[in-house]
């Protein structure tokens, strides 16, 4: 690397993360529009959290698949029987909280309580049933795809 690359920064980590992160953010992408799933985004989303980790990619991915699995379920059976009040959503976060720990899955409890929020607070055009379901997709989409990069392309050891 030419030696100006250095003093700004820019070492060959950086230069293979970022490459690392832009596969696959762009493929998870490209995946989620071709299945042409509505909220797309999520699956670039949650592939740069699973690539980019300071932990092991395979237990954040775990971590995120199982918290977001937790809270659609959670969002899409509360979303069929109440209206979205502070309140109910507030129960909601609890009850993620509480399964969370019940499933002995206490680090993932932060991911159901995100795809509980997403859920719940924002206006959709479908059941809130469906939006979950199709977050869970998304999110599930994403993590493959970064999970695959990590394993065919490990990180640089530090």
């Amino acid at each position: 690397m030419p030696a100006w690359t250095s003093h700004l920064g820019i070492t060959r980590e950086v230069l293979i993360d970022s490459a690392r992160a832009t596969v696959a953010s762009v493929v998870s992408m490209l995946l989620a529009l071709v299945l042409k799933l509505p909220e797309f985004y999520w699956a670039p989303i949650s592939a740069i959290v699973v690539v980019l980790s300071t932990i092991d990619p395979r237990a954040i991915a775990w971590q995120r698949f199982v918290g977001t699995a937790l809270g659609a379920v959670v969002a899409a059976a509360i979303a069929t029987y109440f209206k979205p009040t502070w309140i109910v959503y507030g129960i909601g976060i609890f009850l993620c909280g509480i399964f969370s720990a019940l499933l002995r899955i206490g680090t993932a409890y932060r991911f159901a309580a995100i795809t509980l929020s997403i859920v719940l607070l924002i206006a959709h055009t479908r059941s809130s049933s469906i939006v979950a379901w199709h977050r869970f997709i998304e999110v599930s989409l994403g993590i493959g795809v970064a999970l695959a990069v990590s394993i065919l392309w490990p990180p640089p050891a530090n």
